[in-house]
């Protein structure tokens, strides 16, 4: 081949690319990525609550900082608690979260990661629960990571 005809075949596979990139964006809509809208009462039956959890990210559980980052799908993390709240459509939520099978959790609304620094070097198990606004739970997942050994400054 001719390197001009080279060069016209790559800009017609880029265009061809990019088209398909735009179309691929356009075909999701606002309700495919946030959910319904909020200011309307949903009619139909709510999907299951979920939340999917990634493991730490690697770079700073390498500095033994534990950074989870999760999402929760049909509710939405907000800090809005009791019995009325359950009323509220769609649905919302909170997360409970325990480390190392502790008696104690703590209930986070951010809907952030979540940051866990001064850990032990070693295994550790981080509970992350979904709850309702009355504190029932609604699913739940468990990260298991290991804080390495920290490193001396000498």
């Amino acid at each position: 081949m001719k390197p001009v005809e080279l060069t016209r075949i790559s800009r017609q596979l880029i265009g061809a690319v990019l088209a398909l990139f735009a179309f691929t964006a356009m075909a999701q809509t606002a309700r495919d990525v946030l959910g319904p809208a909020a200011v309307v009462p949903l009619t139909e039956k709510q999907p299951p609550a979920k939340i999917i959890v990634d493991p730490p990210l690697a770079e700073p559980l390498s500095r033994g900082l534990v950074f989870i980052q999760y999402r929760a799908e049909n509710p939405r993390i907000l800090p809005v608690f009791g019995p009325k709240a359950l009323d509220v459509s769609p649905r919302i939520g909170h997360i409970h979260v325990s480390v190392d099978g502790a008696p104690w959790h703590w209930a986070d609304t951010s809907g952030e990661p979540l940051i866990l620094v001064g850990l032990p070097s070693g295994p550790h198990k981080v509970e992350i629960v979904l709850a309702n606004p009355n504190h029932q739970p609604l699913d739940r997942a468990v990260v298991e990571f290991v804080v390495p050994v920290a490193k001396s400054n000498r």
